[in-house]
């Protein structure tokens, strides 16, 4: 998706722990780290100079070890946590600078939090823990309670209205906190490692869960999490945070070509590289090529492909577009037919597929597999830039660190 609209602008976000936290500034000004601070005042640098912008309708994951400082961002930008410096602009307004009214109405109809503790009062109803934000809001009580169970069907909890919450596995309880959040319909939600607390199994229906909502309606959705599986499958844009710095910013497929440090590169260690990259990084132009202009001719793209050693051609126009494939046995049968009007498109293999330039390794492996050759690639122009063939794409399989560290070295060349 095309993310266009800047929907949340943080600009040189710091959050010091501790009282006169003009020390620790100074201390950061003459690059002193995170430790060294600690160890002469006492102060704890939580966030330092964040920047980044969120885009409107994205799921922008926020991810770091313990203590990286992740969690203290995301409470900064609804003000749970209050910033020592920097700015929050939503929609142009900045949250920083809000009156507590202001910043009252803000977290009731802009944007809701869902918290990995669930956080549901239990003495009450699971609708009146889903209506609960809109009772706050002042909404009445038919109001409220049409939006909250319109907004449990949306997550899968129709008919538990009246049940308590010790009734619920954690898997329903964290849809309740979920439902909560959707029933104040918030233009952006935070959430704080949302599904960390839940068994594997049921962590992965709530990212499904996750996903098929934000299908269904396009909020601007920021992710806490530590778990990098859960950041690639469901984030649009990954922030990783360092010692309470974010040290990069960019999709699953920017940071695993170019990791800005070793801190970085090691989240990205172990990871399967077929779902992220694309068939940009493995395609090889090493297949022979004809430019074909009135038709070609049979015996010289023979003989080109006899000194070639190569079993297939890839015929192209001036402008390199693709006519068809050949290959040494299509150019034998039809040369045996020793007609008059064999033409050199009578030798193009049939059913040749193509794949573009940006498509997902794992999405290309049954077309790779089941073509008669080596299968060509295509730009956004239609333009050929070259082939996939199995041996090339089995070898990727089978050791697939290499094509990680050859897209590194391409990227740094």
């Amino acid at each position: 998706m095309d993310f266009q609209k800047e929907k949340v602008v943080v600009k040189n976000l710091y959050k010091i722990f501790g009282s006169k936290s003009n020390r620790a500034f100074a201390l950061l000004e003459q690059g002193h780290s995170k430790e060294d601070i600690y160890q002469k005042t006492g102060l704890t640098i939580g966030v330092q100079d964040a920047s980044f912008t969120v885009h409107e309708g994205e799921i922008f994951v926020v991810m770091g070890l313990s203590g990286s400082g992740k969690s203290t961002l995301v409470r900064m930008l609804n003000r749970l946590i209050e910033p020592n410096a920097g700015s929050v602009i939503v929609d142009g307004k900045d949250v920083t600078q809000m009156s507590h009214d202001e910043l009252v109405q803000f977290r009731l109809h802009n944007m809701s939090m869902v918290f990995q503790s669930f956080a549901l009062m239990p003495h009450q109803t699971v609708l009146e823990n889903t209506a609960f934000g809109l009772k706050l809001a002042g909404i009445d009580e038919e109001q409220r309670n049409r939006r909250a169970k319109e907004a449990l069907k949306q997550v899968g909890l129709d008919g538990w209205e009246n049940a308590s919450p010790s009734q619920l596995s954690g898997g329903m309880q964290q849809r309740v906190g979920l439902a909560r959040a959707l029933a104040v319909d918030p233009d952006i939600m935070l959430m704080d490692e949302a599904f960390s607390a839940l068994d594997p199994l049921i962590r992965a229906e709530m990212q499904d869960e996750l996903l098929k909502l934000q299908q269904q309606h396009q909020r601007t959705i920021i992710f806490i999490s530590h778990d990098l599986d859960e950041a690639l499958r469901i984030g649009d844009r990954i922030a990783i945070m360092q010692d309470g710095v974010v040290v990069q910013v960019g999709t699953a497929d920017e940071i695993l070509r170019s990791p800005a440090n070793d801190y970085v590169r090691s989240f990205f260690k172990g990871v399967d590289p077929t779902g992220i990259l694309t068939t940009r990084d493995i395609v090889r132009n090493n297949h022979p090529t004809l430019i074909i202009t009135k038709g070609g001719n049979i015996p010289a793209t023979q003989e080109y492909l006899s000194t070639s050693d190569r079993d297939y051609c890839y015929l192209l126009t001036p402008d390199k577009k693709l006519l068809g494939v050949v290959s040494t046995e299509s150019l034998r049968e039809v040369a045996e037919l020793a007609s008059a009007t064999a033409r050199l498109s009578d030798a193009y293999l049939q059913d040749v597929p193509t794949l573009g330039l940006h498509d997902v390794l794992t999405d290309i492996q049954p077309v790779v597999a089941s073509s008669p050759c080596p299968v060509p690639v295509l730009d956004d122009e239609g333009n050929f830039k070259g082939v996939i063939s199995k041996s090339r794409f089995l070898r990727i399989l089978h050791k697939p660190e290499r094509i990680i560290h050859s897209v590194q070295e391409a990227h740094y060349a």
